[in-house]
């Protein structure tokens, strides 16, 4: 697993598509290695993930080198001063900036308040014949998570009629089925691509940001 950033108390993590943060109630039937064993088997052998990302999304992820300091880095999220931007290709063109405010409902059932700034970055046109047009629209979306709820960003995206391309629960199964069968991308269309948050031991400023993985480039260079 690559490491993007080490300090004494924490280290930052870049997660590949379809791999579990760690073995929890949500991944009680996936029966595989985690990105939690994997960062323990390479030598940091009591880091703890300090939030989640869904095992099809890629990208940053924060981990406390001990159990004691989970708590501190978990303050982050729950105070909201750390941020994550994410970046997504949806379906459609989008306007260029907006704000998603809709309840997401949760694993008992209950909805919870969830709120999404996005901003589209690029609008792409593609000769794809997906019935019933000859051409489709896409939009690359920076979106900023104010909430985090489970999913938040692929439900709060199809919520807006533009669903995350290769999203198999929330998406469009006829882009979907067009991605995989015609030009070989099963991964998931989203990404965590930057973290900005101050270290809360050292009061340490940072930032980061990680590339987008090359399967995107199969879309970008094909007209």
């Amino acid at each position: 697993m690559e490491v993007v950033y080490e300090d004494e108390h924490c280290l930052v993590v870049s997660k590949p598509n379809n791999l579990i943060v760690h073995h929890s109630y949500y991944a009680r039937n996936i029966e595989e290695t985690s990105l939690t064993d994997l960062i323990r088997e390479q030598g940091w052998e009591e880091a703890c993930p300090v939030h989640r990302l869904d095992r099809k999304t890629s990208g940053l992820i924060l981990f406390a080198k001990k159990a004691e300091w989970v708590a501190d880095f978990q303050q982050l999220f729950e105070s909201g001063t750390i941020e994550k931007r994410y970046l997504a290709l949806l379906r459609g063109h989008l306007e260029e900036e907006g704000v998603i405010d809709s309840p997401v409902k949760n694993d008992r059932g209950n909805y919870k308040e969830a709120k999404t700034i996005f901003r589209c970055v690029e609008q792409f046109e593609r000769d794809y014949h997906i019935p019933p047009y000859e051409k489709q629209r896409y939009s690359l979306v920076e979106m900023t998570p104010i909430t985090g709820r489970m999913h938040q960003l692929r439900i709060h995206a199809n919520k807006i009629a533009h669903p995350i391309i290769n999203d198999p629960k929330y998406g469009n199964r006829h882009h979907n089925h067009y991605f995989q069968n015609e030009l070989g991308i099963e991964e998931l269309f989203l990404h965590a691509h930057s973290l900005k948050f101050k270290q809360p031991v050292t009061n340490q400023l940072i930032e980061l940001e990680e590339p987008l993985p090359d399967f995107w480039n199969k879309f970008f260079d094909r007209k």
